[in-house]
């Protein structure tokens, strides 16, 4: 059974805006996705958020285009009412946070794959970078 991992939206700016520091990683783990090791999910939320920054870079029809290519790779989870008020209730600081991490949770994810790992002070999903994620799997 492959595994099932959330990817943030920094993960995916890596990837598409080709961050020097961490693309490589980035493209890696993606990598994994395109040869069927891994599924990749992530929200409409983080897409948006995506497309936000990106059109900035690549305009809006190179945004869309690039978030056409990455729909092949990555699967997009709703976010219900119930997920909504597990994150407005929780402890979470940042609710785009919670609401990443109680999708995570209520699809049964592995893991969420973020830069901002510290933002995620939970102890019953795995929190990782791409470059964790990819040296202990490679």
């Amino acid at each position: 059974m492959k595994k099932k991992l959330f990817v943030d939206s920094d993960i995916i700016l890596d990837l598409l805006a080709q961050r020097e520091l961490f693309y490589g990683h980035a493209a890696e783990l993606f990598t994994f996705a395109y040869t069927n090791k891994i599924e990749l999910y992530t929200t409409a939320v983080v897409l948006a958020n995506v497309f936000y920054i990106l059109r900035k870079l690549k305009g809006n029809e190179g945004a869309k285009r690039q978030l056409k290519d990455l729909r092949l790779l990555v699967n997009v989870l709703p976010i219900n009412t119930n997920i909504v008020d597990m994150s407005l209730n929780s402890k979470f600081s940042d609710f785009e946070d919670g609401l990443q991490y109680f999708t995570a949770k209520e699809n049964n994810l592995l893991a969420i794959i973020t830069r901002n790992g510290e933002d995620y002070k939970v102890k019953d999903i795995i929190i990782q970078t791409a470059e964790e994620y990819v040296k202990i799997n490679k």
